[in-house]
């Protein structure tokens, strides 16, 4: 497609909620748009930077000898109850019930689902350690939204869970978003 032809809307003045410099910038150039609070849309010219840097942190996570995996947004509530953090997100966690009244929840991390997949998974101590890049939907409900640019899409999350203990505990390294 041609430069003259792209859709790049640019403004001259700051969005009037924008309150850290990468937010103001993304805006103005044409990056990203508000939809509601918290929530962007990646516009052309962003989602293509976007795909670049997952496009190179996919490429030293091979280069490292990781597999990657795509983990889902909604997580069954039954793992979060498992490790306390259903009540210990308190208000925060969005919460759903499914039409048999079974709990889900939005994953602000995937720490629960990781472990559980390595309990099942993992046969034995040879395997370990295991590095899993994780590329995922996040959602949080801050209440003082964290001042990244990388924070302002849930794609844009990308760690790496390393298991490495055959008791099934998980490391996060952070790597990238969030």
């Amino acid at each position: 497609m041609l430069f003259s032809r792209a859709l790049i809307p640019t403004v001259k003045e700051a969005p009037a909620d924008a309150t850290n410099a990468s937010h103001i910038l993304l805006a103005r150039a044409g990056y990203i748009r508000k939809v509601g609070a918290g929530i962007y849309d990646f516009l052309p010219l962003g989602y293509r930077v976007l795909r670049k840097v997952e496009a190179i942190v996919r490429q030293e996570m091979d280069r490292a000898g990781a597999l990657e995996i795509l983990m889902p947004a909604l997580l069954p509530g039954e793992l979060f109850k498992e490790t306390g953090r259903w009540d210990l997100y308190g208000p925060t966690l969005f919460r759903i019930k499914d039409r048999k009244g079974g709990d889900y929840n939005l994953g602000p991390t995937h720490e629960e689902c990781v472990t559980d997949i390595a309990r099942r998974e993992i046969r034995s101590w040879r395997e370990l350690p295991i590095a899993m890049p994780i590329t995922t939907p996040a959602t949080t409900d801050m209440t003082r939204p964290i001042a990244q640019a990388s924070k302002v899409s849930p794609s844009a999350v990308q760690n790496v869970a390393v298991v490495i203990s055959s008791n099934s505990a998980t490391m996060m390294v952070e790597n990238g978003g969030r």
